[in-house]
């Protein structure tokens, strides 16, 4: 069963049925500074392997969000993105809000994210610098997939 809510004209879900993928690539291919050029396929395996959440206005997806999880004690927040010609409406907060208070969300021990810009929006939910960085560590193959 779909994880929904409506709130105005604004239909917030997690089911993947909804998913518009052209929307998802073109904003991740052309728009974001972290995925820049990232090939269609990839952004089909990670829709398949993240739990999803989507943001409908008259049927166009608006904006998008996924987390990679285990569903049981820790999250990863990835891909965030409101549409350009749909920013200044709140959509960010409301669809922060709405991954917050999905179930397995709600108990994990951990959750992380990356930004460069949006550090005010996070913040509003909870998240904070990293306590421990020096415990952290990365792999970091190439810096995106434009060739």
């Amino acid at each position: 069963m779909a994880y929904e809510i409506t709130i105005d004209d604004l239909l917030f879900s997690d089911n993947k049925q909804l998913l518009q993928v052209d929307v998802i690539h073109g904003y991740l291919t052309n728009e974001s500074y972290w995925a820049q050029g990232i090939p269609l396929d990839i952004v089909k395996d990670s829709i398949e392997g993240s739990v999803c959440f989507g943001v409908y206005k008259n049927g166009k997806q608006v904006a998008y969000a996924r987390v990679i999880t285990d569903n049981a004690t820790f999250g990863y927040l990835a891909d965030v993105f409101v549409l350009e010609e749909y920013r200044g409406e709140g959509i960010s907060k409301q669809l922060m809000a709405f991954i917050m208070n999905y179930p397995p969300c709600k108990k994990f021990r951990r959750m992380m994210l990356a930004t460069k810009d949006a550090q005010g929006l996070y913040e509003k939910f909870g998240f904070k610098n990293l306590a421990f960085p020096e415990r952290m560590m990365e792999i970091k193959a190439f810096e995106n997939y434009k060739k």
